[in-house]
């Protein structure tokens, strides 16, 4: 009883010290209360400099350095007065987490005096190592200069931890000769992509619109288990998930955890790390029990792609500091447990124009709703052209466990949109001739437009199998995993419909140049987007094998792994896509191919190793342990005399169990070997190759001998804490 299985299991039953909600308090009182938003900055800077930054923000334009100063100064006047003494450039690196490196605003001037300083000079820009962070070979070790430059355009943040305070400012990391080195710059990249092509196409509608703001909405789903239980399993710390362990007799299949009562220690953590993010600016809006046991969801309003992004990214690592208050492990793995459902990210995207429009969104008259079906049906063929690329945008290690199992969607990348909009679509492909009178036109607008209303009342229904639903007023893509950072697909998603647009303006105008009217060509391009993008529609059920048949006929890729699924970025196609709307360079795609390639060698590396040790240290030794007392078990029954029959169960139980290790050890030493050949090959793309086809495959085998045995072996022997442990203990 001494293991550290059972030392976790008696931490588990202490009476922990409460930690306190939101108390008495709105959270109103507390939203945006250690943000520098612009109704904050209003308050500390001249009109000059607000009027400066918004220009700057809304143009995109570099901010005048006296202005900069301006604003530093109120940003450390207001951090200040809240106990905050140091200050950080908060970015997001390639490493999948965020990255901060505090400097104090104390200094000392020439003549030894110490002062409080934080100038424009500092909130503009830093420089941390860039050759420490994955760089794909743009930085080497020797050189290590890199940049962080200020977002204004995401508002500073004050980060507390523990007693500390630290103003954190939103950045954009590059490279010395300016290549980008993280997951914002890109993003902004698209944004600005997309807004452009996307107004420049409003304007066919509307000329006032300005501007189009791609909004996300995500929907963030973890698991939450003991924190003591879990750091007994070296799985569960190295690899955020469990290699080995046998389902329990109760798992999920009686739905009883999905919208249940949430238990009141989780309950307790989540309206500690929700009063956090409140602070932070994160309009938090749902919390509930997802399907699998011990596995929970939140979801805040849609908000500016940008800011969305970095709330993500600050929640997931808010929601690991805060868990540790509650001695609580949050888990963001995508498939963390074997057997029970896994955790996705769903994005719901959207786009919204200056005067007041969600483009997603039908409309009240033929006009407006003409201008929906042209970004619902653009949006479509952007998938239908570039799903490949979408694909590799969710691609990973940890997601490759989750997509096709478990109601996460396959990896087969389709677009729902239900019934009646389904009607609709086919009514544009049918009634639009190559010639039709201006009779015919304003008919068609008219029954398109008594049909689309009823999309208010939600009539597209919801199929849980797609990965790229339509959702009523708003596309969602579900594939995107848990841990994912949201920048990639919606980076991707945001550049290929901007893409589609720019085409689509391109053709309409070429249609309007030959002379026909404006709505004409708009909808003889639209018909000609329908009829090309058919074979990505898909309304039925996603996990069923029919579909993966009917997916291949229709032409559809099907990429089950992340080597595959990523050689999408490097495509021609990709390139030109990329290079056209100004995201990437050749050099910095060709470098974030091969640091997704050697991410995915190093996670699986890891679990392999992990795997080895487990097995060897862990659960071969208790095999052993288990099988010398049946073998003194039957020694001492044939000393006494008794015959076979007496020890018939005992021996056949050792034979099992005998069986089990020699299989594991086997195996254990087969995936070793595949490693060090894996490990040879000098091209990152043939060892990610090796990794997946050479050694993954040995995790199920022995993972299937390791839980096998964890069914025979006395309970008490067993040094790992169980599923049922893990899921189920509260």
């Amino acid at each position: 009883m001494s293991s550290l299985r059972f030392l976790a299991l008696q931490e588990m039953g202490k009476e922990d010290k409460k930690v306190s909600g939101y108390g008495a308090k709105k959270i109103t009182a507390l939203f945006n209360s250690n943000v520098f938003t612009g109704r904050t900055m209003r308050e500390y800077v001249s009109d000059e400099a607000y009027k400066s930054l918004m220009s700057s923000v809304k143009s995109g334009s570099k901010i005048d350095r006296r202005m900069a100063d301006q604003i530093a100064a109120s940003m450390k006047a207001w951090a200040e007065e809240r106990g905050v003494t140091h200050f950080t450039h908060w970015f997001q690196p390639l490493t999948g987490i965020t990255a901060e490196k505090h400097d104090s605003f104390f200094t000392i001037k020439a003549d030894g005096t110490a002062i409080e300083l934080f100038d424009g000079d500092a909130l503009i820009q830093q420089e941390p190592d860039a050759s420490s962070f994955p760089n794909g070979g743009i930085r080497a070790t020797f050189e290590a200069r890199g940049y962080t430059a200020w977002d204004p355009s995401s508002p500073a943040f004050i980060m507390e931890a523990g007693q500390g305070k630290t103003l954190c400012i939103p950045t954009i990391f590059i490279a010395y000769n300016g290549e980008s080195l993280d997951y914002k710059a890109p993003l902004l990249k698209s944004i600005a992509a997309l807004d452009k092509a996307a107004v420049d196409v409003c304007n066919y509608f509307d000329k006032n619109v300005a501007k189009v703001t791609a909004t996300l909405g995500w929907e963030q789903e973890y698991f939450v288990i003991d924190e003591t239980l879990a750091n007994a399993r070296p799985d569960l710390v190295m690899c955020g998930r469990t290699l080995i362990g046998h389902a329990p007799a109760k798992g999920q299949q009686l739905d009883d955890h999905y919208f249940g009562s949430i238990p009141e220690r989780v309950y307790e953590f989540m309206q500690d790390f929700e009063q956090e993010s409140y602070k932070l600016g994160i309009p938090l809006r749902t919390r509930h029990n997802e399907v699998a046991p011990s596995q929970f969801e939140c979801a805040p309003m849609f908000e500016e792609c940008n800011i969305a992004v970095d709330h993500n990214t600050l929640l997931m690592d808010l929601m690991a500091k805060v868990a540790k208050r509650h001695k609580l492990k949050v888990l963001l793995h995508e498939k963390p447990f074997a057997g029970v459902n896994g955790s996705g990210k769903h994005n719901n995207f959207s786009m919204a124009t200056d005067t007041g429009v969600n483009l997603l969104a039908p409309g009240k008259t033929p006009r407006t709703n003409l201008m929906f079906l042209t970004f619902f049906v653009n949006t479509i063929k952007a998938v239908h052209d570039h799903a490949d690329l979408l694909r590799a945008a969710i691609a990973s290690a940890s997601n490759d466990h989750r997509l096709g199992a478990n109601e996460a969607p396959p990896a087969i990348i389709s677009v729902y949109i239900g019934k009646y909009l389904t009607e609709v679509l086919n009514e544009v492909e049918t009634r639009v001739k190559e010639k039709f009178s201006e009779q015919d036109e304003v008919i068609l607008k008219l029954d398109i437009h008594k049909q689309i209303p009823e999309l208010l009342m939600d009539n597209t229904d919801r199929n849980r199998t797609s990965p790229f639903a339509f959702t009523g007023n708003k596309f969602e893509f579900r594939a995107v995993g848990s841990s994912a950072n949201c920048a990639s697909p919606m980076l991707v998603l945001n550049t290929i419909i901007a893409q589609t647009l720019k085409e689509f303006k391109k053709e309409v105008d070429g249609l309007i140049e030959k002379g026909e009217k404006k709505e004409i060509a708009i909808l003889q391009t639209l018909r000609s987007y329908i009829t090309k993008s058919r074979s990505i529609l898909f309304e039925g059920d996603n996990y069923s094998d029919e579909w993966a048949e009917e997916a291949k006929r229709r032409g559809l890729s099907n990429f089950k792994t992340t080597p595959e699924a990523l050689d999408a970025f490097v495509t021609e196609k990709s390139k030109q896509v990329f290079y056209s709307n100004n995201i990437y360079n050749e050099r910095e795609l060709e470098a974030r191919h091969e640091i997704m390639l050697e991410e995915y060698v190093k996670k699986v590396q890891i679990e392999a190793r992990i795997m080895g040790y487990l097995n060897t240290n862990h659960v071969l030794p208790a095999a052993i342990h288990y099988q010398n007392i049946l073998i003194e078990n039957i020694k001492g029954l044939k000393e006494i005399g008794l015959g076979e029959s007496s020890y018939k169960a005992q021996l056949k139980l050792a034979e099992k169990v005998s069986g089990h290790i020699q299989e594991i050890n086997d195996n254990v030493e087969a995936m070793l070997a595949a490693r060090k050949v894996a490990n040879s090959e000098e091209s990152m793309h043939h060892r990610a190759a090796k990794y997946c086809n050479d050694v993954k495959p040995y995790f199920d085998k022995i993972r299937y001998h390791a839980d096998k045995l964890e069914l025979v072996i006395e309970d008490k022997l067993w040094p790992l804490p169980k599923y049922r442990e893990l899921l189920l203990l509260r």
